[in-house]
């Protein structure tokens, strides 16, 4: 793992540049990334390029000794572009159009647009392609953020149409898989199918899913566009774009696939992370100085897989953000903290989010390592005291240098449809798939697993326990999967209800699953918050929260746990396990502590805060609690990093004897 940093070179007087430059390798920053908003500096009018102050950059940056990732602009358009194509804006799904005036200030959608994205593309990669410096690509930046995709517009429809013809070939098709004889929806050709919003009440949901997918599609082409004519001038360099945590909007399993990318790149910022996501009002209290134990973690352990291997932390929190509903400064030793998590999950690179904080614009509230007047931040003295640490320890340079792997032996199923689909039918107004998965996940992470977070496509054969949180449609091959599989599987609620046209299987739900588990789901049982059916697994008592299901079970299925009113809450047959409901965290905890046990791994419950990872021979602790814990270390273990006791926001490392 080494260490980067975001940088505006454009935004400084250029007589600070070779100062920075010299503060960066000091610091122990090996890697900048710049250029990702610099469009108008790039192309001050149409096609009258500038490009003397990024020549003059990226040479002082690399006299310097730094490692550069250059990033296509085509995130923040110029105002110039704008007002020559004012249809390159995009729509948002209430009609209205989104104006110009800050980023992403473009659809995705717009031919003309995209076009000229190639343009200065092509511009930049026979200018910068073969510098030796520039050892990797970011196109353009958080795609899909501050709700751009998708777009309403008159091209969104034009390409929907012609995807939507692309993929069903005929309109007597389509109108056969969509189900158009309900509400007299039926169509005549492919030009008369509308975008699904301003609909006086629901859209038909499979026109909703191929609106999601066709949407989701944009980005990955989008994005591949670019990556085609940057690997044409740049072979040698590595492509990525920087996704966000928790962020659904798109397939990023089919973003990076066929080689579209070389390293999986996400923006880390646990604390404002913690405070927008769907988490109880005690656990961002607790944690709202430190983020919450698994919200980085999640991301971490996402990315990896989608990266097949390869992760960076792109954009990481340095202090202060500017974008949550509240923004505590992080407790002493977070940032710290953050830099030996990524390193404990498998970073390659973690690269903080900025260099210097702004004093002006709309980023001004928000962190850097230097403050405004150039002088080291409190997370910039920390990420000093980490590059220091690692460099002069000799187990745990050695660790960031190697590709040694995590030793997980726990699998969580991710599928991003899944999402789209309960989004689309909520059925249960706090059912969210994605919240689901991260209660599955936390579980396993407080009972001291490593996990691996994987698509439904992974190879699954090498792990001993695979948790399935739901997966909305279950193809035959993954049921073959799973039987073929000597791994204990935990699998939850709303899994095979669906098929890929948004319908009930024939068979019911789970589908395909009865092959294994022969039962079916009678009905669901959405619950409000005072209906809370209670159950018992293994001496623990607790309630099925927003979603049950009534299950009809045949002979074969073991009831391993009954709700209150008689309907199975689990059923099981063989190394399959199968949860009618989303539990309490009582629950949940039972449910995967007699998957792991039967499993044969070890489950330790660690205390409040603590969090464990594993990497090559070193297992890390890390505590984001209020008190001080003892790291479950074993006797004789050699500590590599820090102690067995941790106070808040400190971290340990050893060895096993």
């Amino acid at each position: 793992m080494q260490l980067g940093v975001c940088y505006y070179p454009e935004q400084w007087p250029e007589s600070m540049w070779a100062d920075d430059a010299r503060r960066m390798i000091e610091l122990g920053i090996t890697h900048v990334r710049i250029a990702e908003f610099a469009w108008s500096r790039m192309e001050p009018r149409a096609s009258a390029y500038d490009w003397t102050w990024l020549d003059s950059a990226i040479r002082t940056l690399a006299d310097a000794g730094l490692k550069i990732v250059l990033g296509t602009p085509t995130a923040a358009p110029p105002k110039w572009l704008v007002d020559a194509m004012p249809d390159m804006l995009p729509v948002r799904a209430d009609g209205t159009t989104w104006n110009s005036g800050s980023r992403r200030h473009y659809d995705i959608c717009s031919e003309a647009y995209r076009r000229e994205c190639l343009r200065i593309v092509e511009a930049m990669a026979q200018r910068y392609g073969a510098h030796p410096a520039i050892v990797a690509w970011q196109t353009d930046n958080e795609l899909g953020c501050h709700e751009t995709v998708p777009s309403y517009s008159k091209a969104a429809r034009a390409r929907f149409q012609a995807w939507l013809a692309r993929r069903y070939e005929t309109v007597e098709h389509l109108n056969a898989r969509w189900g158009t004889v309900f509400w007299s929806m039926t169509y005549l050709s492919f030009d008369t199918i509308e975008l699904p919003n301003l609909t006086p009440t629901d859209a038909n949901p499979v026109h909703l899913l191929d609106f999601r997918r066709f949407m989701s599609d944009e980005v990955a082409s989008f994005h591949r566009e670019q990556v085609d004519v940057l690997r044409r001038y740049a072979p040698n360099a590595d492509m990525l774009h920087n996704f966000m945590g928790f962020f659904t909007t798109f397939d990023h399993y089919r973003f990076a696939s066929n080689n579209s990318i070389d390293v999986a790149a996400w923006d880390s910022y646990p604390i404002a992370r913690t405070e927008v996501i769907a988490l109880s009002d005690d656990d961002k209290a607790r944690y709202a100085r430190t983020g919450h134990p698994d919200v980085s973690a999640f991301d971490h352990d996402r990315y990896r897989a989608i990266g097949q291997g390869r992760f960076w932390v792109m954009e990481q929190e340095a202090g202060p953000v500017n974008w949550a509903p509240w923004n505590p400064v992080p407790a002493p030793g977070m940032v710290r903290l953050w830099a030996y998590e990524a390193l404990a999950h498998g970073a390659e690179l973690v690269s903080y989010f900025r260099w210097r904080q702004a004093p002006f614009a709309q980023e001004q509230m928000h962190s850097g390592l230097n403050l405004p007047d150039n002088t080291l931040s409190p997370g910039g003295r920390e990420v000093a005291r980490a590059a220091q640490e690692i460099a002069q320890n000799e187990a745990l340079s050695s660790l960031a240098r190697s590709r040694a792997g995590s030793r997980a032996q726990v699998a969580l199923v991710f599928d991003y449809e899944t999402q789209w689909m309960f989004e689309i039918q909520r059925h249960a107004k706090e059912f969210d798939y994605q919240t689901l998965a991260f209660e599955y996940y936390r579980t396993l992470r407080e009972m001291g697993l490593d996990v691996d977070i994987v698509s439904a496509h992974a190879d699954l054969s090498r792990y001993r326990l695979v948790v399935v949180p739901s997966l909305a449609t279950l193809s035959a091959r993954f049921v073959q999967t799973i039987e073929a599989s000597a791994a204990q599987w935990v699998i939850g609620p709303r899994t095979g209800s669906k098929t890929t046209d948004f319908a009930i299987p024939a068979e019911l739900a789970p589908g395909a699953l009865q092959t294994l588990l022969p039962f079916k789901v009678l009905e669901v049982d959405s619950l409000r918050p005072t209906l809370q059916p209670s159950t018992v697994l293994d001496g623990v008592s607790g309630i099925a929260l927003y979603w049950r299901e009534h299950l009809e079970t045949r002979e074969g299925v073991s009831v391993v746990a009954r709700f209150d009113d008689g309907w199975p809450a689990i059923v099981a047959r063989k190394q399959v396990r199968y949860a009618s409901a989303w539990f309490d965290t009582a629950l949940h905890r039972a449910l995967l502590a007699g998957a792991a046990r039967d499993a044969g791994l070890p489950v330790t419950y660690l205390p409040q805060g603590l969090r464990l990872r594993r990497r090559g021979d070193v297992t890390f602790a890390f505590n984001f609690g209020a008190n001080a814990v003892e790291a479950p270390a074993p006797h004789g273990a050699r500590f590599v990093l820090g102690q067995k006791t941790l106070g808040t926001a400190d971290v340990s490392a050893w060895v096993d004897a």
